[in-house]
């Protein structure tokens, strides 16, 4: 990576990390805490509080993306924290349940994720750009499994109000490292003319790409209805359940290296494919080991679970914004983020009906049929070939960013 592409990379990478670390603080403690609210009693409220913001999103995403590609980047992503920042704030201050769902709801309106990766792109040469994805990724691998750490502390201190706090203040310092440490958008990207979202969804390869994402993330979501279970059933206390998250999270990201060398040498289709095949044994592995949980058989199987999301979460918004238009690339990300959050509220519910009405196996032997079907449906990609780029170009993207 040149030197501009290095703090760009970092600096976005930080404000992906100090933004999920907020989101993530909540999750493990927010039905717990919440059912001591006004309206609390209520699993079926509490659970829109919780979902809402995954919605919201899901919805907002392809307009901030647009936006991104018309006024610019670095606009709507301060924007957008700003609005996340208000959420945050509202849910703070929440006296009943129904102010924690306004609050996670603003909270939500935030979506600046494409506007966020679409800037990356935009800064980050082909050849670097899954890499610098990866950063991204790790780190919000790694404040996921912080969280499931600190949370419980924090929550026992501070409560649920004071997690919220937290969030907003995280959420108005990456408005400070957008303004005064992100490199602007490169002039190449900023006087262009502008694609359309139908450029996009007309897009073969682009939309399989999508129902990755969503597949993906509906898995994942719907995993951790059952997982935790599981642990408790192997002898893991609920409370000691990040002494296999943390390091299952960290050893998969040491694993990342070798994905960067083998895009290299002209494997990353092999790679992708092999992933999204890891993710699929391992749903193969928890419906067997659901009948006689094993705390190593766990161990492993999340280990394996995280080495393919994270490749897969590295190098899909990578192909997503080498195959989009580059006129349309916020809309490409968009479309694409807007996938994911649909994944995330689709693995949610799917996931918590199919844990009670068909049981764990049925619940993971339905997650290994998605991951097949997505196999099949991403067969015939194709990398997309990296831009050269000129030792001159280097220099002058260095020179331009100071």
């Amino acid at each position: 990576m040149t030197a501009a592409e290095r703090r760009a990379s970092i600096s976005l990478a930080i404000i992906f990390a100090a933004r999920m670390l907020g989101l993530f603080l909540v999750l493990p403690v927010f039905a717990l805490e919440a059912a001591r609210y006004p309206g609390g009693n209520d699993p079926a409220l509490v659970g829109m509080a919780m979902g809402i913001y995954g919605l919201t999103q899901g919805i907002l995403q392809i307009p901030y993306g647009l936006a991104s590609d018309r006024y610019g980047r670095k606009r709507v992503i301060v924007l957008g924290l700003l609005v996340f920042a208000i959420g945050s704030f509202i849910a703070a201050a929440a006296p009943t349940v129904w102010w924690l769902m306004i609050g996670r709801s603003v909270q939500g309106a935030g979506a600046v994720s494409a506007a966020v990766t679409a800037l990356l792109a935009d800064q980050t040469r082909d050849a670097v750009r899954t890499k610098a994805m990866a950063l991204v990724g790790a780190s919000i691998g790694l404040m996921f499994a912080i969280s499931l750490v600190a949370a419980p502390m924090l929550a026992a201190r501070i409560g649920l109000h004071g997690l919220f706090t937290i969030t907003g203040l995280l959420a108005l310092a990456c408005i400070a490292v957008v303004i005064w440490w992100t490199p602007p958008a490169p002039v190449q990207h900023a006087n262009v003319p502008r694609g359309r979202l139908a450029d996009v969804l007309a897009h073969g390869p682009l939309l399989r790409l999508d129902v990755g994402v969503f597949v993906l993330h509906a898995v994942q979501l719907a995993m951790w209805m059952a997982v935790p279970a599981l642990l408790v059933q192997a002898g893991l206390d609920k409370d000691r359940h990040w002494q296999v998250y943390l390091p299952t999270v960290v050893a998969s990201v040491v694993v990342m290296g070798a994905v960067f060398a083998l895009e290299r040498r002209g494997y990353l289709r092999a790679v992708f494919l092999a992933a999204i095949g890891i993710v699929l044994l391992v749903q193969l592995g928890f419906l067997l080991a659901a009948r006689t949980p094993s705390l190593p058989v766990l161990t492993g199987l999340l280990f394996f679970f995280f080495c393919g999301f994270n490749v897969l979460e590295a190098t899909q918004p990578s192909l997503v914004s080498r195959l989009a238009p580059p006129a349309a690339r916020g809309a490409a990300l968009g479309v694409y983020n807007t996938l994911q959050s649909l994944g995330f509220f689709a693995g949610g519910a799917v996931g918590g009906w199919l844990a009670k009405d068909v049981g764990t196996t049925g619940l993971f032997g339905a997650a290994a049929v998605m991951m097949v079907v997505w196999l099949l449906a991403a067969w015939h990609m194709r990398a997309p070939q990296a831009r050269k780029t000129t030792a001159e170009e280097v220099l002058a993207d260095e020179a331009e960013a100071g």
